[in-house]
């Protein structure tokens, strides 16, 4: 972010007061207009690079609205990015904004490019999915550009939340396993990459969620959890570490489908079968999830509803309004066929009829 570490942000006239020049001369610079010498040019560039000057609201000041919506991404691989982008389209069908897509990557420095990147193209507002930075990082954003946060379970008073009750789905998935008489329930999360939250993330709540549900139902000498990454490899990898400990969990609670379909791969790849080894349940509810040669049970948590309404929050912050908004959706567990009663006393090689799973 521009102004790192300062009191506030560098304007265009802390650029002329270095640099010697007026604030039209800058400006000019900025536009790379005619008239401006080498020299002078020279001078006004040197000085935007020692303040770490970015041109963001004066720019959109003088040019007025540019009806585009910057739309951060951590990556472009899960399935359940796509439904949340088809929300947020469809809620921008009819007007005249168009979305404009970044990827942040695995890192908060990667994350923070790609949102200059989009405040630096004067984007009238921005929707981050799953953000790696500081609550202070995004609000120092959210005070410029009309912002809103999806995922994590924070509030703040300068941008709007959109979120889905991670306990409440967790407890769904956990429940739901136990009652099918699981024991050893184990569960692949995700390492915390981010800056100095964690208990405000999904991904934390919903192994916490996993713990206390299964405490309550005396099982806590049973937890057993990998912890990887929400990806197709990091669910391949956490399940193979839980396969590997004596004894095996008889189910896998992975949270999100992502992890969970490497996870399928890994069982596969043991020799083991879904569900009469081993039951398994995600996290989104992904179209992949329902294809009938995955039928994975998972947690629905409507992502279209979610992407339809951070765009409408958006919208509504770029006309004015200031008032913080937060949204929760109700997940909701769709059983499918990659769970069933716990084997017992079953041979490895059984199988369980389809109509066992639920």
């Amino acid at each position: 972010m521009d102004g790192a570490g300062r009191g506030r942000r560098v304007t265009i006239a802390d650029v002329a007061s270095r640099a010697q020049v007026s604030t039209t001369a800058v400006s000019k610079v900025l536009r790379n207009a005619y008239g401006v010498s080498a020299a002078m040019r020279e001078r006004v560039r040197a000085a935007i690079d020692e303040l770490g000057y970015r041109p963001r609201n004066a720019a959109r000041a003088m040019r007025g609205r540019t009806f585009t919506i910057g739309v951060l991404l951590p990556h472009i691989n899960n399935p359940f990015f796509a439904e949340i982008l088809d929300g947020l389209m469809a809620q921008l069908g009819g007007t005249d904004y168009q979305a404009i897509l970044v990827q942040g990557g695995r890192d908060p420095q990667g994350e923070s490019r790609a949102i200059d990147a989009l405040v630096d193209r004067q984007v009238d507002g921005i929707l981050m999915v799953a953000p790696l930075s500081s609550k202070s990082g995004l609000e120092e954003v959210a005070t410029g550009t009309p912002t809103v946060v999806l995922g994590p379970h924070e509030r703040s008073a300068v941008y709007d939340c959109v979120n889905n009750d991670d306990e409440a789905g967790a407890e769904l998935a956990v429940e739901h396993l136990i009652a099918l008489g699981h024991r050893r329930i184990a569960h692949i999360a995700q390492k915390d990459r981010n800056q100095g939250r964690p208990a405000t993330l999904l991904h934390t709540i919903r192994e916490q969620t996993y713990r206390r549900v299964m405490a309550e139902h005396g099982l806590a000498g049973e937890i057993s959890v990998a912890t990887t990454s929400y990806t197709e490899a990091g669910g391949y990898t956490g399940a193979r570490e839980l396969l590997a400990r004596v004894p095996r969990p008889t189910a896998i609670f992975a949270g999100a489908d992502l992890a969970a379909f490497g996870a399928l791969a890994a069982i596969h790849e043991a020799g083991l079968a879904v569900p009469a080894d081993i039951s398994l349940a995600g996290y989104d509810n992904t179209r992949a999830a329902g294809l009938a040669h995955i039928s994975l049970t998972s947690v629905d948590q409507d992502g279209a509803i979610m992407g339809r309404t951070a765009g409408r929050l958006l919208l509504e912050r770029i006309e004015g309004r200031t008032t913080a908004v937060q949204f929760c959706v109700t997940p909701a567990l769709v059983p499918r066929r990659s769970t069933a009663r716990a084997a017992g006393t079953r041979g490895r090689g059984s199988q369980v009829s389809p109509t066992q799973g639920e």
